[in-house]
Parts: C-alpha cells; sequence; structure tokens
C-alpha cells in the first residue's frame, strides 16, 4: 500500500455531536488523504460516529490531555504532511486546501486567526500577549502562537514529540521549536467559526496561566539568553541608580546596591552558560535525527 500523502489528526474530546458531520466533510472533500480522530477518553459516542462516518479511530482509555493526543495522532499517522484540526467545528475543512498550498516550501504552514476569531475578547487579548511574548523570544513575527490548525511535515512534527505536553499548549511548543531550529514557518489567515455546540474546555485564568508558564518554560528551553538578559540589565539599571541616589544623598554605598549590582552579573553569567547547553542539546538531538534518518535510508537501499 502506498504512504499517503497527506494524514488529517484530530483530537477529540466528548464530540458526539460535532465529528460526525465534520469527518463526513473532510472524506468528501480529500477521499485519498488518510483521516485519523484519536479519541481522548470521550465518554460519549465520539469513536462510534467518528468510525461510522470514515475515519480511523485510536481511543485513550481515559482523557489524558488535547496534546497526548496529538502525540498519538503523530505516532500512528503514515502521511508525509500532518495536518491538525480541531473537532468542534470552528474550523473550515476547505482551508486544509490552503495550508497544503504552501508545502514543500515551507516545513509548518498555520492558520492565523483574526480578532473576531478569538472565542472572546479576554481570549483575544491573552493571545496577542502570548504572540507578542512568542515573536519576542524566536525574532519572528509570530500572528497566532495557540492556532490548534495547522499542517507540518511529518519528520519536523516525530522530531517535537519528546518535547510536546499532554495539555492544550501544543502549539506553543512545536512553533518555538520549528522557529528556534531553523525551519520554515508561514501563517495563512482564516476565519474560525464559533463552536456549533458546547463549550470550549480552556479556561481563561487557568489555562491563561498555565499557557504563560509553558510560554516562559519554552523560552527558557530554546533562548534562555532572551530571558535571562533583561532581568540581568534591569537588575543592573535599578543598582545603579540606587548607588547614584545613595551617593548624592548619603555619600555611600549601600548594601543593596551591592545586591543588585551582583545579582545581575550572577543572572548575565547563567544566562551564558543556558546558552551553551541550550544550543549543546540542539546539536546532540538534531545529530540522533540525523544518524536516525541515515539509517533508515540504509536499510531502505539494502
Amino acid at each position: 500500500m502506498a504512504t499517503p500523502r497527506v494524514s488529517i489528526i484530530i483530537p477529540a474530546h466528548n464530540e458526539a455531536e460535532n465529528i460526525g458531520p465534520l469527518v463526513v466533510r473532510l472524506r468528501a472533500l480529500f477521499p485519498d488523504y488518510e483521516l485519523i480522530v484519536i479519541d481522548d477518553g470521550s465518554s460519549d459516542d465520539t469513536s462510534r460516529l467518528a468510525h461510522e462516518a470514515g475515519a480511523l479511530v485510536y481511543r485513550h482509555p481515559y482523557n489524558i490531555g488535547n496534546g497526548a493526543a496529538v502525540k498519538t495522532g503523530i505516532r500512528v499517522a503514515n502521511g508525509e504532511i500532518l495536518v491538525f484540526m480541531d473537532a468542534d467545528g470552528q474550523h473550515d475543512p476547505e482551508d486544509v486546501k490552503r495550508l497544503l498550498a504552501h508545502f514543500p516550501e515551507y516545513d509548518m504552514v498555520v492558520g492565523a486567526r483574526s480578532a473576531s476569531g478569538q472565542a472572546s475578547l479576554g481570549r483575544a487579548l491573552g493571545n496577542k500577549i502570548y504572540n507578542w511574548l512568542g515573536s519576542y523570544v524566536a525574532r519572528f513575527r509570530i500572528e497566532d502562537l495557540t492556532s490548534g490548525f495547522r499542517a507540518v511535515k511529518a519528520e519536523v512534527a516525530q522530531g517535537f514529540l519528546y518535547l510536546l505536553p499532554n495539555t492544550y499548549s501544543y502549539p506553543t511548543t512545536i512553533t518555538l521549536g520549528v522557529l528556534r531550529t531553523g525551519r520554515s514557518l508561514k501563517y495563512v489567515p482564516i476565519q474560525a467559526r464559533p463552536r456549533k455546540n458546547g463549550k470550549s474546555g480552556i479556561k481563561l485564568f487557568r489555562d491563561g496561566v498555565r499557557f504563560f508558564m509553558i510560554i516562559i518554560r519554552i523560552c527558557t528551553l530554546y533562548s534562555p539568553m532572551r530571558v535571562f538578559l533583561p532581568v540581568s540589565f534591569a537588575m543592573m539599571a535599578l543598582g545603579l541608580a540606587n548607588y547614584a541616589v545613595t551617593y548624592l544623598t548619603a555619600g555611600r554605598f549601600t548594601n543593596m546596591s551591592a545586591v543588585l549590582i551582583t545579582n545581575s552579573i550572577v543572572i548575565f553569567m547563567m544566562s551564558l552558560i543556558s546558552e551553551q547547553i541550550s544550543q549543546m542539546r540542539f546539536e546532540r538531538r538534531q545529530g540522533r535525527v540525523a544518524a536516525k534518518k541515515m539509517g533508515d535510508d540504509t536499510r531502505e537501499n539494502a
């Protein structure tokens, strides 16, 4: 059997009201594509309805997380290009063609939602902050850091499996990973539709704090100096400003100035060490990936 060029992966949890029509529509548009639904421990008929509509269904025994479902999809998919989309009806199946039109030139193509396509004003504002922070770290204009609608080359997605979390924040991780490793990324404007039924599983405060912490963690993982240096410079500036004030008013150098300046130097040195560790880790990872690919090619040619 020939390897399918594209695999469409849909993580789903209790989406019985939405999954059937979505799979039917995708199957009509893309009859030759591999269509995979990962049922993340649903308590309704999501699995049965997806199977009856024509999808390959893989089921988790219990709810692990949206990211975990995506990772399962990456492991089982056979396509050369993987398309990820939500099961709640927000993503238009017609837009899959628009994402795929930019391959093989790009390594990943992401559907970027407009402000009106966000679930709420709070979510739109939060995503704008995340986009700015991600753009600062990656030195690339990120238009939608948390979009779950994207297409990526299979070999690229497989290379980041070990980093992807089990939660909703997998788009953040894979986006920064792609940019950090010098891969190409393109954003395509899309219009996300309101959920057909039910409510989003993302809670503004709880998941907002979680997303922020994950972004900070991923930023320090990929570009630690972009995080440490501003803190170091800020502490140095405070230390020098405090010294100037105390010198002019009391004619002395205070302990607070010494602590701030010393901490600034320590944080700067930590940033240098962290940057070197990050670089060595990525070089080692890329070396393992290259060795594995060479071994696979050797076995195919044998």
